[in-house]
């Protein structure tokens, strides 16, 4: 069944708090992501750190952080391009509301271009996607992420690096 909906990306502004605190995910996705809540406070008190809201049809329906600079220094190792050129992509979720819509596909789709138009300097996105997360695993490989092998083990077991070459 295909969706034909109007997805968008934009900046966290403080109205949609109130729908970021209201979201849920099953128990079993909270052990790969976290909530908004759980990661706006910081992304909001680091200039390094960008909180991007998730839109489709004008309704906040999902959520994630790009991260640049001193804070990705542990994913130097994973990438030849210069780490002031890298983006890191954490905490993507869409609310349990809106899932198999297709927004998470779509909104990691746009992104390589809304990161162009926002961000000239970055070359690189970057990500690490739970091994056992083998649905967000697909979404990003539908979306043109290419995962070139790399195997760290992060606080949840083994991850996948997966990169987007801008």
């Amino acid at each position: 069944m295909t969706i034909s909906t109007t997805v968008e990306l934009t900046l966290y502004r403080p109205e949609y708090l109130a729908d970021l605190t209201q979201f849920h995910l099953p128990e079993e996705q909270l052990q790969f992501t976290a909530l908004p809540v759980d990661s706006l406070e910081e992304a909001l008190t680091d200039p390094q750190r960008y909180p991007i809201v998730i839109m489709a049809e004008r309704k906040v329906v999902g959520f994630f952080v790009l991260h640049t600079g001193q804070g990705i220094l542990d994913y130097d190792d994973y990438t030849d391009t210069l780490l002031a050129e890298v983006m890191l992509i954490r905490a993507l979720l869409i609310d349990s509301r809106h899932q198999g819509k297709g927004y998470a596909r779509q909104a990691m789709e746009l992104l390589p271009a809304w990161v162009r138009y926002h961000f000239p300097f970055i070359h690189e996105l970057l990500l690490a996607v739970n091994e056992r997360n083998v649905a967000a695993q697909h979404t990003y490989t539908v979306a043109g992420f290419k995962d070139l092998g790399h195997r760290p083990i992060g606080l949840a077991g083994p991850q996948r690096i997966m990169h987007y070459f801008l």
